[in-house]
This record gives structure tokens, sequence and C-alpha cells, in this order.
């Protein structure tokens, strides 16, 4: 009777605790988010305009014979597929990026006048160098993105208070609009240079050249390894630079970081691919609905999910159109906003 009493008087076994629930839900979501990837990657291998068996498609990865069915599995598909993996991760994590840096979920790496850069110096190139082939865009397009992020950093960091939020856009908006609009001149004025440039314009990555996702992996390494660095201290950034300077952060050095990081990752993406819409701005969106506001988490699933949207809208451009194609910059706005209108109109967006 009395171990019966003690039984029923037991407290109940304790409920996990919250941190515990979110961290095991985080890990769920991250084995799903690569099996995504997983899906995505094979779905870009096997499907294409020219319809093959998949039988072809497998020998084609496993034992290739140089037939030209082969060749466009083992040869184009899997490039371009690498390199969607590349540029979807430079642009997932470069959006998180911005949107810490200046906290404002709106913003993408355009802010900082990144694909401003890049486009210009692409367009100067083909105006005044007479540029035609498209591995002779990447460096060029390198060097303006990077140049680009630079002079919007430097000019914001102008006067009292130094690179503010606030500044970093409005000096990003200003200049992206005035180096868009001398594009567009030049282009008006030499129809031809608008012909060169007008699929790498349109955001793409298919008819890249042999290896170029292996070009641009060393400047997106680097911009992920400073990415990693920054991402501890933007926890503390996010609720204000007076907390981040209460515990000991140099905020100026971290949003030079968050800066460095973002011109080498979009930087590489866009030289490659040209500007895609709506993956840095959308991808991070979705992402703080599983993670929450830790920006350690966020940029990790950024990385993992961003390449999953951008392969995904590839596929769908090879076949929206067959036997032509639409290209992926034209396809992710078409993905983009719907998925972002519902991710802003759900009750749990405003929460974050």
């Amino acid at each position: 009777m009395a171990q019966a009493l003690a039984t029923k008087d037991a407290p109940p076994p304790a409920a996990p605790s919250r941190p515990s629930r979110r961290r095991t839900r985080r890990l769920i979501g991250l084995g799903v988010a690569f099996g995504a990837l997983l899906v995505a990657v094979l779905l870009s291998v096997a499907i294409g305009s020219a319809l093959l068996p998949l039988d072809v498609v497998w020998q084609a990865l496993t034992a290739p014979d140089g037939s030209a069915s082969h060749a466009t599995v083992s040869g184009a598909r899997v490039d371009r597929t690498l390199l969607g993996i590349v540029v979807g991760m430079s642009l997932g994590v470069a959006g998180a990026l911005m949107q810490a840096l200046t906290r404002n979920p709106l913003a993408d790496p355009g802010v900082l006048g990144v694909n401003a850069g890049a486009g210009f110096a692409v367009t100067l190139g083909v105006a005044v160098l007479g540029v035609t082939r498209v591995e002779q865009y990447l460096p060029l397009a390198l060097v303006g993105a990077v140049a680009g992020s630079a002079f919007v950093y430097l000019a914001a960091s102008g006067g009292r208070g130094g690179p503010t939020p606030v500044r970093l856009t409005l000096v990003g908006v200003a200049f992206t609009a005035v180096l868009v609009g001398i594009s567009q001149t030049l282009a008006l004025i030499d129809t031809e240079t608008f012909d060169r440039m007008r699929f790498w314009g349109a955001g793409t990555i298919t008819d890249r050249p042999t290896g170029t996702a292996g070009d641009i992996l060393p400047f997106v390494l680097a911009g992920l390894l400073v990415a990693a660095l920054c991402a501890r201290p933007l926890n503390a950034i996010a609720l204000g630079d007076d907390a981040g300077r209460a515990v000991g952060l140099r905020v100026g050095s971290v949003r030079a970081g968050v800066v460095v990081a973002v011109a080498l990752l979009c930087g590489a993406a866009t030289a490659a691919a040209g500007p895609l819409m709506f993956v840095g701005l959308m991808v991070p969106h979705a992402v703080r609905w599983l993670t929450g506001p830790d920006w350690r988490w966020i940029l990790v699933f950024s990385a993992i999910l961003a390449p999953v949207i951008v392969l995904i809208a590839d596929v769908l451009g090879r076949l929206i159109v067959i036997p032509s194609e639409l290209q992926v910059g034209v396809m992710m706005p078409l993905i983009g906003a719907p998925v972002l209108i519902l991710l802003v109109r759900g009750s749990r967006v405003r929460e974050l």
C-alpha cells in the first residue's frame, strides 16, 4: 500500500526543455535539408531538355563511352549541377549575412552594390575592351563586385557613427541605381553590347565554360570561412550595436568582415551566373521559420537549401518550353515571389 501511494504521489517525468526541443528540431531539419539537396542534385542530372532514359543517365555517370548522350550527362549536366550548388550556396549565405548586417529582412546582396558593380564591370568590358567570351566575364565581374561593395562600405563609413545599417542600405541603393542606369545607357547605345551579355544578364548556369564552378570555388570557400567567423558575433549585433559593444565586440570589424564575405560570395556567384534574384532574399526567410533567430544555424541552413532552390528552378526551366530552355534567372522570380508572399503572410513570420 505504501509503495502504491509513493508511486501515485511521485511527480511526473520532466518535459524536455525548450532549447532541447529546438535543437532536436534543427537536427531533424538539417537531415531533411540534406535529403532535399540530394534529390535536387539527382533531378538536375537526370532531367533535361534532352529526355534520356534513366539507364542511359546511370551508364553515363558510371561508365561513359563518349557518345553524345553520355557527354550530355557526364559533361554538361554535371558541370551545370555543380555550378548551381556553388552559386546557390554563395547567394544563400550572402543574403543571410546582408539581412543580419542591416537588420533588415528585405535586404539581399544587391543592397551592397555587388550585382550592380559586377554588371557595370562586364558592360565596360564588352563596350570598351571588346570582351566576347564568357570566361572573360569572370574576372571582370568579380573585380566589379568587390570594388562596388568596397565603395558602398567606405562611403557609408564617413561621418559620425560609422557604417550603420541605414547608411549601408541607402548608399547601396543609390549606388546601384547609378550603375544600373549607366549600364543600360551603354547597352542602348551599342545594341551589340546588349546581345553579347544578354544571357549572362538574365542569370544562367548553362553554357558556362567547363570548370567554372572550380574557378570560383576558392573565392566561395574564402567567403564561407569569413562568414563562419562572423556568425556568432552577429547574434549579439542583432540586438543592437550597444549590445554588441557591451559584450566586448568590435562592431566595425564585424561589419567589415561581413562586407568582405558578401563581396566574395556574391561576387563569385554573380561573375559565374549573372545576377540571380530572390535567392538571397527568400531562403533566409524560410530558414528562420525553422531555426529561429540564431544566425549560426541560419547560415548553415541557407548554405544547404539555397542550392536546392536554384537547382529546382533550373530543372523547371528545362521542362517548361522543351526543347528550348528558360534561364534560371527567369524562373527564380516565378518561384520566389509566390513563396515569399506566403512566408510574409504566415503568422509565424511576424514573430521572427
